[in-house]
């Protein structure tokens, strides 16, 4: 019998709040309605997809299905603490995303057209995270023409995908700010880990900007410093800046002062203006899969050994949100690599997903962020694991800049 027959059985006879109310209790992964494609309103398809359930809760789509063309996706946390973000992934690349969607607040939608094809919906932190979602028609259209032209088509949805993260990172700034200014020193603490994963994700590519009147070498210019400077890199000369300032005054001082909330208007006003710098950014092939390496440099370098959040011990959120990063960009490079040098794409796509497999033994639904804290004893007792499936991984990736940059 197929699996999701009795729950549409049961929508049938209780209606879609009593599924609701079953789901959060349960947490199971529930399907509303009878299977048929979602409605068409304003030339789209509308699906709702419904958060719910406390310690891996679920997440309830309307419909599992849309017509090809334009689709609606409408999230709304109704109570799931376990759960903020949700995906729409296509061959592990992120097409579209909602983030930082905590229980209660308004919902929230994005759109995207899709051509024929499976898909899934995939929940961090839900008991289900990953659920198929069936656009029916014309198939996607297959990637066509030379190698250069699928890897350049790559690098312009990778472009997307960075400036929908810094987009989201924004968003996330602004609402700890607003914890800063309000000086909820809790609700601070507990929404300074969920902004951070997003400048992991990104920053081996927008790491090199300097604000206008400043020299390169220059850290009081210097974008990325102002950002996301570490304690272990701090320039006396400039001082403090961004979220590690911030979270010293959080998580080591454990208070909130006028430097705090002068640190919070910076790094928003610094965010803001990446966000309008990326809009404008183009990569070639090679820049990805650099991008990709750094990353897991980064990985190896300030989080395995605990020095990116040496007061939070968030470095697991980081670590996953590097690891993120570096996935989306060979994503995006691998309908070409798989043109190029098949065996060594499939390696790579192996070896990813050990490194999540990996990472989802540390996830922890009742800690912000999502993930163990980084304590000295975990440290002490997983570090060599985790760098091991970090060189595992590295040393096939580390051949797919060469690769792409000579084709032609």
């Amino acid at each position: 019998m197929p699996l999701f027959n009795p729950i549409q059985s049961l929508i049938a006879t209780t209606g879609l709040a009593t599924l609701l109310a079953l789901a959060a209790g349960a947490g199971a992964i529930a399907v509303a309605q009878d299977g048929s494609p979602a409605p068409v309103e304003n030339g789209a398809s509308q699906v709702k997809i419904t958060l719910a359930g406390d310690n891996g809760g679920a997440c309830i789509l309307d419909h599992t299905s849309a017509k090809a063309g334009p689709i609606t996706f409408a999230v709304t946390n109704k109570t799931a603490t376990a759960i903020a973000e949700i995906e729409l992934q296509s061959n592990n690349r992120i097409l579209g995303e909602k983030e930082n969607l905590a229980p209660g607040l308004p919902t929230v939608s994005f759109t995207l057209t899709l051509g024929g094809g499976t898909y899934q919906i995939y929940c961090p932190g839900a008991k289900q995270e990953l659920q198929d979602f069936t656009v029916t028609g014309k198939a996607a259209a297959e990637p066509i023409g030379s190698t250069a032209e699928i890897l350049a088509s790559g690098t312009r949805g990778y472009a997307n995908y960075v400036d929908g993260v810094v987009d989201a990172m924004v968003t996330a700034v602004n609402r700890l700010k607003v914890d800063i200014d309000a000086g909820d020193l809790a609700k601070a603490k507990a929404d300074y880990p969920l902004a951070r994963p997003f400048y992991e994700r990104i920053e081996s590519d927008v790491g090199g900007f300097v604000l206008p009147g400043f020299k390169a070498t220059d850290n009081a210019g210097n974008l990325d410093y102002l950002i996301d400077m570490r304690a272990s890199n701090l320039d006396e000369k400039v001082g403090w800046h961004g979220f590690h300032a911030i979270e010293r005054d959080l998580f080591q001082n454990g208070r909130i002062t006028d430097e705090t909330r002068k640190q919070a208007a910076e790094l928003q006003k610094n965010v803001d203006t990446l966000d309008s710098v990326v809009k404008s950014l183009t990569y070639k092939p090679e820049d990805l899969a650099n991008g990709a390496a750094d990353l897991l440099e980064e990985v190896q370098n300030t989080k395995i050994t605990g020095e990116e959040e040496a007061f939070s011990h968030y470095d697991l959120v980081d670590f996953a949100g590097n690891v993120e990063g570096a996935q989306q960009a060979f994503a995006f490079l691998e309908p070409g690599m798989d043109k190029i040098d098949p065996e060594l794409a499939k390696r790579v796509t192996g070896e990813f997903a050990t490194v999540k497999a990996l990472l989802d033994t540390y996830r922890d639904p009742r800690v912000s962020g999502g993930y163990k804290i980084y304590t000295a004893e975990l440290k002490a007792a997983d570090a060599a694991k985790l760098s091991k499936s970090i060189q595992t991984l590295q040393e096939p990736l580390s051949k797919i800049a060469e690769k792409v940059a000579t084709i032609h």
